[in-house]
């Protein structure tokens, strides 16, 4: 006769955890091996195609830090002249690199001075140059994005235009203008 040996609930609990590891872990090296087998071709299809030579260009961008300084030159020359305004420097493409409020600036001033900076930078001209340009070509006025008052300049590096600076809230678009250039000569 043979004797059934009685196992202990413990010994059953520990063999059972035991086992459920194990073919956890089977299931956990399958998974690794195929993920390992799969990576070389998830890494091809997720590295990025290089630009064929010649279809590609550079240009220059102000850094952060310049542009900062070029608004912080335009607010401390309308302060010194008791104006309030707020400044803009855009990058070449129109996209706002700084945008400061001057303490006390009207609330149109700050999309006003963005305005400014992006029409100056397209055109690569100060835009109370441009505003003389509407009366040949009035409809220029409709292109979204643009505001033909004086008060804004371009930044110029190499002969083109890398940036624009947009002053408004002054009194006049002549002293917005002015500030901005000061925030212009601060680069230089």
């Amino acid at each position: 006769m043979q004797h059934a040996k009685k196992i202990s609930k413990r010994t059953r609990v520990v063999t059972g955890t035991t086992l459920a590891a194990a073919i956890a872990l089977g299931g956990f090296g399958a998974y690794s091996a195929s993920a390992a087998d799969a990576e070389p071709a998830a890494q091809a299809a997720a590295k990025p195609a290089a630009a064929k030579a010649g279809n590609t260009f550079e240009s220059k961008h102000l850094t952060v830090g310049a542009a900062t300084d070029a608004a912080e030159a335009v607010l401390k020359a309308a302060k010194k002249e008791n104006q309030k305004v707020s400044v803009a420097v855009v990058d070449r493409n129109g996209n706002t690199i700084v945008e400061l409020r001057g303490d006390g600036a009207g609330p149109q001033s700050p999309e006003s001075a963005v305005k400014k900076a992006y029409t100056a930078v397209s055109w690569n001209a100060p835009t109370s140059e441009l505003t003389k340009r509407l009366e040949q070509t009035p409809n220029l006025r409709d292109i979204p994005g643009t505001l033909f008052l004086a008060g804004g300049a371009p930044v110029v590096s190499d002969g083109g235009p890398i940036a624009g600076i947009g002053v408004a809230g002054a009194p006049s678009g002549d002293q917005d203008e002015k500030f901005a250039q000061a925030g212009v000569a601060a680069l230089g």
